[in-house]
């Protein structure tokens, strides 16, 4: 069988054509060296485009600091530091300085969450719940968590760590209008199945969770309730959501690279000395050895940053996303939450089932260089994944661009233009690199302190 018959019957999840091109650019290329120079042209461009150019509206996503990203290329990231802090803990010699940016990074993270403890050394938020699942369930427990269409994430659910770890999982009832849970509902639910763990974990997150209540439930039978701050985290320290420690989680666990603005990585906190022993066990050495040094440098000195500028750059963070909720739904694109303000967080969700769905809104806006993502909302089933009713926008990164509430007036008139009244995308992308031109440096970092509007 030759090689192209080989590969179109090869089992692929990567989109075949994108694959292809890439054979083909290192198929003219002369030698490994212009191989290599095709990639640091790719990651170019890339900088070019979404660095400069587009009005980045993903809530998953927030531009670091010149600082932070100075830190993640630093020699000590060719370093190795398996185990815990301190020269008896490491399997290698020659760790001191290691140990000292480590402890650095812990107690700047106890400090702006206001915690007890903090691990530092997950790799990606997901590890933060497969580690939280190895330390506070086993095997066939039951747990909750919320079904996806209402806002959970998969990482709770069947085809996540979750059910990877075999967990039984059942659902948190979440009341699709209000888009929290339904705390009468969920006293009911839990008796019945008394979950080992309940797992708070939301991805669209709009509004304040009855942390507090779900925990008494639970209390009866000393269930643990799990807070999955994926999104919510940096606005947590920042005290413009809830704290849910406070209010009686027992383990935090976050994205350090969506609201907080840090790396790409993940944060776990909590307060129990009890479970201190099996959260750290299972962080090391169950889910993480070797842990990018580079990256928990990077993640201390986003830490210092969020102590100095986050509650001001997490105020603004949510002033924009109501401010950009508002001028959609005036513009005539249904946002979720309209009743309740439309969102207490980074987060707004638009219902465009009447534009073409998800896909279709995404895709059309990324031709003006406008960049959301599809996403599911409460109407739509399961199945809907690959072309959902909703689109998800969030707030991070123009707001660290300096941009304020009349930016996204401007935003969500962009917007409307291609979605309510079909233009072609094509004919609003000038504007939204004019308006993108304007706002080419970062705040709320020591290089740049706060923007202009609010010194």
């Amino acid at each position: 069988m030759d090689e192209a018959a080989t590969r179109s019957n090869r089992i692929e999840v990567h989109d075949r054509d994108a694959l292809a091109t890439a054979r083909a650019v290192l198929d003219a290329c002369a030698d490994a060296q212009a191989m290599g120079a095709a990639v640091e042209a790719a990651v170019a461009r890339n900088a070019d485009w979404r660095g400069r150019q587009c009005i980045n509206l993903l809530a998953p996503e927030a531009p670091t600091s010149p600082g932070v990203r100075a830190l993640l290329s630093a020699e000590i990231g060719t370093r190795a530091a398996e185990g815990h802090i301190g020269p008896v803990n490491r399997w290698f010699a020659g760790t001191r300085h290691i140990d000292e940016v480590e402890a650095l990074c812990v107690e700047l993270l106890k400090q702006y969450f206001r915690c007890n403890y903090a691990d530092h050394r997950l790799c990606a938020s997901m590890i933060g719940n497969a580690v939280v699942y190895t330390a506070l369930s086993a095997p066939g427990d039951v747990i909750m968590s919320a079904a996806q269409p209402v806002g959970g994430h998969s990482s709770n659910r069947i085809d996540g760590p979750a059910g990877a770890m075999g967990r039984k999982i059942t659902d948190i009832p979440i009341d699709p209008h209000e888009l929290v849970v339904d705390i009468d509902a969920f006293r009911t639910a839990a008796p019945l199945v008394r979950p080992k763990l309940v797992a708070l974990g939301l991805s669209m997150t709009l509004f304040a969770q009855p942390v507090a209540e779900m925990k008494q439930v639970i209390a009866d039978w000393g269930g643990r309730l799990y807070y999955d701050g994926a999104h919510q985290l940096g606005l947590i320290g920042g005290r413009q959501l809830q704290d849910p420690l406070a209010e009686g989680a027992d383990v935090i666990t976050g994205s350090a690279g969506k609201t907080f603005s840090g790396p790409q990585s993940g944060i776990m906190v909590w307060d129990d000395p009890e479970i201190t022993q099996a959260l750290t066990t299972a962080v090391f050495p169950v889910w993480a050895a070797t842990h990018q040094v580079n990256r928990v440098a990077a993640l201390a000195l986003a830490a210092a940053e969020a102590i100095a500028y986050g509650e001001a750059f997490m105020a603004q963070i949510v002033r924009n996303a109501r401010a950009l909720a508002a001028a959609l739904h005036a513009r005539g694109v249904p946002m979720l939450g309209a009743h309740k303000g439309f969102t207490q967080t980074h987060q707004a969700i638009g219902d465009v089932r009447a534009f073409g769905r998800g896909l279709g809104v995404a895709q059309a806006l990324e031709r003006a260089d406008i960049i959301v993502n599809k996403n599911l909302i409460p109407d739509d089933r399961p199945g809907d994944w690959d072309y959902p009713g909703g689109i998800r926008m969030g707030t991070i990164e123009v707001t660290r661009l300096g941009m304020a509430e009349p930016e996204m007036e401007t935003i969500a008139e962009l917007i409307a233009r291609i979605v309510v009244r079909g233009e072609a995308p094509e004919a609003v992308q000038a504007d939204a690199r004019s308006l993108r031109a304007g706002f080419q440096k970062l705040y709320f970092c020591f290089e740049n302190g706060l923007p202009p509007s609010r010194r």
